[in-house]
């Protein structure tokens, strides 16, 4: 319990490992302390305590006295690697977030968000009024896409798609890695209009701009028609049920026969078993209007947009694919 109470310092050293930029000033092998807070710009007798009780929870390791180098997990740190966490950090350390978490018991109480409680406004809201930081948001979740697509790559198979539409696909990680996979499929990320330039370029990069359309304009509106696959992934549980619903009903209205809608999100297991998704959902209920929804609360959801929930298919990673056709 007393390690529980504390393990908020975890993260927070975390955070200052990326802000220093530790991970990166390692890539090259182990280093002394002293040397890499001369890089770092960090006290050397302050590095090693923060360094060590780092190291003792499996964030880097002290190969010799007061010599650092790389773990597993100190490797996702890093800015270039192929899956970094590094945004993801620097996304959890906004103070604007970190309030609302120390908040956290005004949402137990009230069951409403207590970011808006604690800054008089909504977390979208927030981002609006500040793009640098939406664009943050958009990087950190693409990391963490890029992390969970491969596990659903395994789960469906996207190869009987022609058209796919991904509905609030952000900067385009799961489409490009899609349709690098499937060269006869074409595709459209849709999202807000200021997220388009960021998905353009991860479709540029990944070389299948001639297969892949950016569009903008908001999912709880429309969504393009056209498509034979929709894919909602990690988007749903930001949103309340009647907004849920919505954004699938928007689906199921361009929805061909035939046609599939694949959503991409936590479903955790009952009783105490383990799960992030558990936890995610405490995220929800302190940032949004969300919730993180098990197998028995997906299902309503989709008969009242019309569509039936055909089946449910657990991945390698913490997410689900649920797969849904017209009803």
């Amino acid at each position: 319990m007393y390690e529980m109470l504390y393990s908020s310092l975890v993260s927070q050293l975390l955070v200052v490992a990326v802000e220093l930029g530790l991970a990166d000033a390692l890539a090259d092998g182990p280093r002394d302390v002293d040397d890499l807070a001369e890089a770092a710009g960090a006290h050397p007798g302050a590095l090693y305590r923060a360094m060590r009780a780092l190291a003792s929870v499996g964030v880097f390791t002290e190969t010799a006295p007061r010599t650092f180098g790389h773990t597993g997990l100190s490797e996702t740190l890093r800015g270039d690697a192929e899956s970094s966490m590094a945004d993801l950090a620097r996304y959890v350390a906004l103070p604007a977030r970190q309030r609302a978490f120390g908040a956290v018991g005004h949402s137990v109480r009230t069951g409403h968000p207590a970011f808006d409680h604690e800054h008089g406004m909504s977390w979208w809201e927030y981002f609006a009024a500040d793009p640098a930081i939406a664009t943050l948001f958009n990087r950190a979740m693409g990391g963490m896409a890029r992390m969970v697509n491969s596990a659903v790559l395994e789960s469906y198979d996207f190869g009987r798609c022609r058209h796919l539409v991904d509905v609030g696909g952000g900067q385009g990680h799961l489409v490009a890695m899609i349709a690098q996979r499937f060269p006869d499929l074409t595709a459209v990320v849709f999202d807000l209009a200021r997220v388009v330039p960021e998905a353009e370029a991860v479709v540029a990069e990944a070389g299948i701009g001639g297969r892949v359309r950016c569009e903008g304009g908001d999912f709880l509106e429309a969504v393009p028609a056209g498509g034979d696959t929709y894919v909602v992934s990690w988007t749903l549980h930001d949103w309340d049920d009647a907004d849920a619903v919505r954004i699938l009903a928007n689906i199921r209205a361009v929805l061909p026969p035939g046609g599939e809608v694949v959503v991409i999100d936590e479903v955790p297991p009952g009783g105490d078993a383990p799960h992030f998704g558990k936890f995610q959902d405490i995220v929800m209920l302190t940032l949004l209007k969300g919730r993180i929804r098990d197998a028995r609360e997906w299902a309503p959801l989709f008969e009242r947009a019309g569509l039936h929930l055909r089946e449910v298919r657990a991945t390698s990673s913490p997410t689900s694919v649920l797969v849904a056709e017209r009803a």
